[in-house]
C-alpha cells in the first residue's frame, strides 16, 4: 500500500529489496536544469538516499538519469547540490552513456514496441527505486500527469529515440505518451521495487512544456513498493483525475494474471 507524509517529517521506508542489497539503483526525476517542483527537491532524495543507506550500510547506490536538456547531467546535478548528499559509496551515472540490453514487452497487448532499450544496468542491481516529481502538463490538448511511472523516460536512450530534437525522446511521444506508457511499464516499470513522488508541490504547465509553468504548494511526500499505487495515490491527494494510463495498466495486469493461470492449468 502506498503511504503519504508532510513533507517536512517524510522519513523513507524502502522496499524489502532494499535490506541487504548489494547494488541499488535510484532514477530522480532531474532531467531539467530547472528547480523544483519542475525536477526532485534535494531533501526529499536526501531522505531517499539515507533510508536505502540505513537499509544498507554497504551497498553501492547508482543515481541513474537521462536528461532531456542541452545542459549536461553533471551541470544539473552540481546546480542542484546532489554532489554534497552522496558519500562513497554512491555514483551518480548517465543513462545515455550506459551500456544497453534488450528489455522485452510482457504486456498481453503491446502498443508500439515489442521490446524497448535501456540501460542492462536495471538487470544487474537488487533493487530499482523511482523517485518521480509531480506535474500535470498538456499534451494534443489533454492533460498528461508525471509521477514515478513517467519519470522512467528518462532511462531510455536519447540516440535511440529521439525525433525531430536531439534532446528528447520523440518516438516515445507516439501514438500518444499515455499509450506508450503501458509499453514502458511491462518492459521495465515492473522491475521497480519501489517508488516516490516528490509532492511537496505540484507542477502546473498551460501547455506541453515540463519545465515552464507555476507551483501549487501541497506539502506531501508519497511513496510504496508500486508504482501504479503511488501514482494514484499521488493524483488523489493533488486533486487530480486517476490517468486513463494507470487504469489500462491495471486492467492489462489483470488479464495477463488471467492468461497465466490459464496456461497453469493446462500444463
Amino acid at each position: 500500500m502506498a503511504q503519504v507524509c508532510p513533507t517536512a517529517s517524510f522519513e523513507y521506508q524502502p522496499p524489502a529489496a532494499a535490506f541487504g542489497a548489494e547494488r541499488i539503483l535510484v532514477k530522480p526525476n532531474l532531467g531539467y536544469p530547472a528547480a523544483p517542483p519542475v525536477t526532485v527537491s534535494m531533501p526529499v532524495l536526501s531522505a531517499v538516499l539515507r533510508g536505502l543507506r540505513q537499509a544498507s550500510p554497504k551497498a553501492e547506490i547508482l543515481i541513474v538519469e537521462g536528461v532531456c536538456s542541452p545542459v549536461s547531467l553533471a551541470k544539473i546535478a552540481a546546480r542542484h547540490g546532489l554532489y554534497a548528499l552522496l558519500d562513497d559509496q554512491m555514483q551518480l551515472l548517465d543513462a545515455d552513456e550506459l551500456p544497453l540490453s534488450d528489455y522485452p514487452n510482457l504486456s498481453p497487448q503491446p502498443v508500439r514496441f515489442k521490446s524497448m532499450q535501456a540501460p542492462a544496468l536495471l538487470r544487474e542491481v537488487d533493487c530499482r527505486i523511482s523517485v518521480g516529481a509531480f506535474k500535470r502538463t498538456i499534451l494534443k490538448d489533454q492533460p498528461l500527469i508525471s509521477a514515478s511511472l513517467k519519470n522512467l523516460y528518462g532511462l531510455f536512450p536519447r540516440r535511440q529515440y529521439k525525433a525531430r530534437s536531439a534532446n528528447s525522446r520523440g518516438q516515445l511521444h507516439r501514438p500518444s505518451v499515455p499509450l506508450v506508457l503501458q509499453d514502458v511499464y511491462f518492459c521495465i516499470g515492473h522491475l521497480f521495487d519501489g517508488a516516490v513522488v516528490d509532492a511537496d508541490q505540484k507542477f502546473v504547465s498551460p501547455d506541453w512544456k515540463p519545465d515552464r509553468g507555476q507551483a501549487v504548494k501541497l506539502g506531501q511526500v508519497i511513496w510504496g513498493e508500486s508504482l501504479l499505487d503511488v501514482d494514484r495515490l499521488a493524483c488523489k491527494l493533488g486533486d487530480e483525475s486517476p490517468p486513463d494510463y494507470l487504469t489500462a495498466i491495471e486492467a492489462l495486469l489483470v488479464q495477463s494474471g488471467a492468461q497465466s493461470g490459464a496456461q497453469s492449468e493446462a500444463q
